[in-house]
C-alpha cells in the first residue's frame, strides 16, 4: 500500500473533510471512491440486526452452549454497527467517524463468528464417539479458541490503526499489514479447523465400516437421527465455507491497498463480505446447536428412566437368586397356617419383593 493510501490521504489532505459535499468535492476522493449503496447496507443492517435479536433470547434457552450464543451476540452486533457505518458514509463518504466505524467492526465480526463456530467441533465428536477423533474432544475449543484471539487482535489492531491513521502513511502501512496478518492467521486456523473436522468424519466412516454401529456412542443413537442434529451439522459446515470465502476475499481486497481494484467495487464487498457472513449467521440461527442438543438431553432422561427400570429388575432377579437382602424396609410379616402373608399396607412392587425376600425354603425330604 505504499502508494495507494498515500494518494488517497495526499487528496484528502488538500480539502476538510468536513467541508465536503456532493457539490464541492469528487465522490472519487472519499475514502472508498464511491457513494455506499443505500438499499444493501440497510438490508445488511436488518438481517444481523434481527439476528442479534434471535440469539439474545437463544443464549438464555440453551445455557450449554452459552459460549457459542456469547460469541455469535458480539460477532452480529459488530455486523449490524459495522453496516450502520456504511449508511452514514452514504451521507457523506468523505467523513473519517463512519469510516472508523465500519472498517474496525466489519473487520472483527467474522472473528467473534469463527470463534462461536470452533466451540461446537467438541460436542460433535462426543456425539458420535471420543474414539474417532485424534484429539480430546475438549482439546478443539482450547486450541482454537486463544488461536482466534490472537487473530481477533491483530485484525481488530490492524483496523483502529488504519482508520485513524489519516495523514501518517506509516501509521496507515502498518494497520494494513495488521489486518492481512490477522486475516490470513484466521484462514489459517479456519484451515487447520476444516482438516481436523474432515478426519473426524473419514475415521467415524472408516470405522463404522470395520466395526458397524460398535463405532458410535451408543448413547447419542437418538440425537444423531434427529433431523434437527443433521441440519446443524449442514449448518455448521456452510457457515465455515462461508466465513472462510470471506476471508480469501478480504485478503485479496486488502492487498491491493486502499486504491486497488477490489477496494473500489461496492458489489463485489456486499457479495463476498456481507452476504457471505449474513448467511452464515442466518443458517445458524435456524439451527441453533441449543435446539438439537435439547434432545441429547431428552434421550440422556429416557436412558436413565430405562436405567433405572433394569436396575429394578436385576435387583428382583438378586432378590429371587438370594444372593442380597433387599434394601427396602418392611412392615411386619407373619406366616399364618393358610399360608398367606399379614403386614401393613405396601406398594405392589415392595409387596413382591417382600414375598420373594422373607418366603421360607422349601422342605427338602429324605
Amino acid at each position: 500500500m505504499s502508494t495507494s493510501l498515500l494518494s488517497a490521504l495526499s487528496r484528502r489532505q488538500e480539502m476538510s473533510p468536513e467541508l465536503c459535499t456532493f457539490e464541492l468535492c469528487d465522490i472519487k476522493d472519499s475514502y472508498y471512491g464511491y457513494r455506499p449503496s443505500l438499499p444493501a447496507n440497510i438490508a445488511l443492517t436488518a438481517v444481523f440486526g434481527v439476528s442479534f435479536l434471535l440469539y439474545v433470547p437463544q443464549s438464555f434457552s440453551s445455557r450449554r452452549f452459552l459460549g457459542f450464543s456469547i460469541a455469535m451476540i458480539l460477532g452480529t452486533a459488530c455486523e449490524a454497527i459495522g453496516y450502520v457505518g456504511r449508511i452514514l458514509m452514504w451521507n457523506n463518504p468523505w467523513k473519517q467517524v463512519p469510516f472508523m466505524i465500519q472498517i474496525c467492526c466489519l473487520t472483527i465480526g467474522p472473528a467473534f463468528l469463527a470463534a462461536a463456530i470452533y466451540f461446537c467441533l467438541s460436542r460433535i465428536v462426543t456425539t458420535f464417539g471420543r474414539d474417532n477423533s485424534r484429539l480430546p474432544a475438549a482439546w478443539y475449543p482450547r486450541i482454537f479458541i486463544p488461536c482466534d484471539i490472537i487473530a481477533l487482535i491483530l485484525q481488530g489492531a490492524g483496523g483502529g490503526i488504519a482508520a485513524t491513521a489519516d495523514y501518517d502513511m506509516d501509521a496507515a502501512n502498518l494497520g494494513k499489514n495488521l489486518m492481512i496478518a490477522g486475516v490470513v492467521w484466521q484462514i489459517v486456523i479456519l484451515a487447520v479447523f476444516i482438516l481436523l473436522a474432515v478426519d473426524f468424519a473419514v475415521r467415524t466412516m472408516l470405522r463404522m465400516k470395520s466395526i458397524g454401529l460398535g463405532a458410535l456412542d451408543p448413547q447419542h443413537a437418538m440425537l444423531r437421527g434427529s433431523f434437527a442434529f443433521r441440519g446443524f451439522l449442514v449448518a455448521l459446515s456452510l457457515a465455515t465455507l462461508f466465513i472462510f470465502v470471506r476471508c480469501v476475499y478480504r485478503i485479496a481486497e486488502l492487498s491491493g491497498g486502499w486504491d486497488g481494484p477490489l477496494m473500489k467495487e461496492e458489489p463485489l464487498f456486499i457479495a463476498l463480505e456481507g452476504a457471505m457472513i449474513g448467511a452464515a449467521v442466518l443458517v445458524l440461527n435456524a439451527f441453533h446447536p441449543g435446539r438439537c442438543f435439547r434432545i441429547w438431553n431428552d434421550s440422556k432422561d429416557e436412558e436413565k428412566e430405562g436405567q433405572i427400570s433394569s436396575d429394578e429388575n436385576f435387583s428382583q432377579q438378586e432378590l429371587i437368586a438370594g444372593r442380597r437382602q433387599p434394601e427396602v424396609s418392611y412392615a411386619p410379616v407373619s406366616q399364618e397356617s393358610d399360608g398367606e402373608f399379614h403386614q401393613l399396607p405396601l406398594s405392589p412392587t415392595t409387596r413382591r419383593q417382600a414375598e420373594v425376600a422373607y418366603a421360607p425354603a422349601p422342605q427338602v425330604r429324605d
